[in-house]
């Protein structure tokens, strides 16, 4: 049997690791890319073993410019092509966006932008012509909602994650292209480590509120299945989404200056 490739970005651990997994349960073959060459080389070979597919791991950092070609490049030296495109790479800078250095915004940018564009538009033809693909972006509960000080570009950019792929769901609906755009609150992951807000976060935010990695993927593998082109997991998020739909848009914002002055 011919099995179908999937892709997952950042997905050395938390979401990117837990959609990995979930795609492999459903007989996927995996390709995993993140910059931690012995977490992916590790997570390559557990899934392999317990899954009984077929794993890549390449090592790249998409904050470089190059390295989109280079990595689709190193798939198809390999004889493959992406079925399945999980794009989750991401990560927050804290503090005010005024007081940051550029190249770090930029850097984000790249990561979480720029190169989620790149590979999409450069894995969906191929995905057209053999009439099956699936395409999850993973945006954030903080992309529907007015951005909070200090998440500036990060909820921004989560907002434009949900705009395209609304956009390319409506513009793949007939060619066996399935989008979804997958918007999880906080979820238990290295995250928060990275931007050493762990700590904060744990004491202002109530347990009731947090999900796995799990079942953050799982509910995406589902919605993109589905061809949902809107995935927000977990009762208490599908709550505070709906809300802040509802609300006067003040009110958000003032919600949001709130959430501020508390950090």
């Amino acid at each position: 049997m011919i099995r179908r490739q999937c892709l997952v970005t950042g997905a050395s651990a938390g979401i990117g690791a837990a959609c990995a997994r979930i795609f492999a349960s459903h007989r996927y073959n995996v390709i995993l890319t993140a910059r931690r060459t012995d977490r992916l080389e590790a997570l390559a070979e557990e899934i392999g073993l317990r899954y009984g597919v077929e794993t890549l791991a390449v090592a790249a950092d998409l904050a470089d410019s190059a390295a989109v070609d280079a990595l689709l490049a190193e798939i198809a030296a390999h004889g493959l092509v992406v079925d399945a495109l999980v794009n989750n790479a991401g990560y927050t800078l804290p503090g005010a966006y005024g007081a940051s250095r550029w190249d770090d915004q930029r850097a984000m940018l790249q990561v979480m932008l720029v190169a989620v564009c790149e590979l999409t538009h450069k894995a969906l033809p191929g995905m057209v012509e053999r009439g099956f693909g699936r395409i999850v972006n993973v945006a954030s509960l903080a992309g529907l909602a007015p951005g909070a000080a200090g998440q500036t570009l990060y909820a921004a950019v989560k907002a434009f994650l949900v705009r395209f792929s609304e956009s390319l769901h409506q513009e793949t609906l007939d060619l066996g292209v399935h989008v979804s755009a997958l918007c999880p609150g906080y979820t238990y992951s290295e995250f928060h480590d990275v931007n050493h807000s762990r700590a904060d976060i744990a004491r202002r935010v109530a347990p009731w509120r947090w999900l796995g990695p799990d079942e953050v993927a799982a509910a995406g593998y589902e919605a993109v299945e589905a061809n949902r082109v809107l995935c927000v997991p977990g009762a208490p998020n599908k709550a505070l989404a709906a809300a802040v739909k509802l609300l006067p848009e003040d009110w958000t914002m003032a919600l949001m200056a709130r959430e501020a002055r508390a950090r």
